[in-house]
């Protein structure tokens, strides 16, 4: 007889990123059952807590013999994480399930897998989620030649040909503005909240004109604000356009004359499709979640 309580799943997709943790219980149709958001990410749990976690979570979707498969991509796999999952070397395809990591599990319930992330040795640079994110644009695209643009806090940038990650960058972009927003003596001139898109636009040309002189003209915000009274609005936008026109025109090289898609749906993700617009680049923004959940799951049908 079936448990009222259980809802059967066929597989779960996990997104475990250092502040948050995403689930989706799939059914066998490959459609999600439903989305887990937590706040239990890499930056809180000892490797001994993560196993828990997942049951706690998933407790409506276990049953009590049956084994649920579990596919992780992110932070989980890394050194500070559950189980270190080794990097793949670029120039590689997005790894999949062939190079997942068996983690060992108290509970026979859960098998989980965590997909390695990716490293470049010259020049440095890591990534641990986005490969996975990238996978799932191929799966979308599978003859896709151009760069991928991921935004967050630390933005990455990467070339893709042939169905291969042939090299990627890394920017602090995202965090260098809320150092200087929060901890910078701009902390007394941009606002801590809204927008002004003609000033984000203006601070998009200067960056990108003289990425040179980022931090004169971020000072010179401070300037206007004491001779001109500078809108803090105005000027948090215009800071955000010098941070984004800096690391677009650095990048030139890469996106210029190529096909460019941003993964994610926010505002940030708008702000680099505005920012690379104004120097006459046309970007495809798509959804970072689907993306995610389509990498995700050409990793599950490797195993099966």
């Amino acid at each position: 007889m079936s448990d009222p309580d259980h809802i059967p799943a066929a597989w779960v997709a996990v997104d475990w990123g250092t502040s948050h943790l995403r689930l989706w219980p799939m059914g066998a149709d490959g459609v999600p059952l439903c989305r887990i958001d937590s706040d239990k990410g890499m930056s809180s749990l000892t490797a001994d807590a993560y196993e828990q976690t997942l049951l706690a979570l998933l407790e409506p979707y276990l049953g009590s013999d049956a084994v649920l498969d579990v596919v992780c991509c992110g932070m989980a796999g890394s050194r500070q994480g559950w189980a270190e999952a080794p990097y793949a070397a670029a120039p590689c395809p997005p790894p999949s399930f062939d190079r997942a990591t068996r983690v060992a599990t108290r509970d026979a319930r859960l098998r989980v897998y965590i997909l390695p992330g990716v490293k470049q040795a010259v020049p440095a640079d890591v990534m641990r989620g986005e490969e996975t994110q990238i996978a799932g644009v191929l799966a979308n695209h599978p003859e896709f030649d151009g760069v991928i643009c991921l935004p967050g806090t630390h933005t990455k940038w990467v070339s893709v040909k042939a169905g291969e990650i042939t090299g990627f960058a890394t920017f602090l972009s995202g965090e260098l503005f809320q150092l200087v927003s929060q901890h910078s003596v701009l902390r007394h001139t941009l606002a801590p909240k809204g927008w002004d898109t003609a000033a984000f636009e203006d601070g998009c040309r200067v960056g990108a004109a003289a990425p040179a002189r980022l931090a004169n003209a971020l000072f010179g915000l401070r300037a206007e604000a004491l001779l001109d009274d500078l809108d803090p609005i105005a000027a948090r936008a215009r800071a955000s356009g010098y941070l984004l026109g800096m690391e677009i025109e650095a990048l030139r090289g890469e996106w210029q004359g190529r096909s460019v898609v941003i993964v994610g749906e926010n505002e940030i993700a708008q702000a680099y499709a505005t920012a690379l617009a104004l120097q006459g680049a046309t970007a495809e923004v798509t959804d970072a979640e689907k993306v995610t959940l389509a990498g995700l799951s050409a990793a599950r049908a490797k195993m099966i």
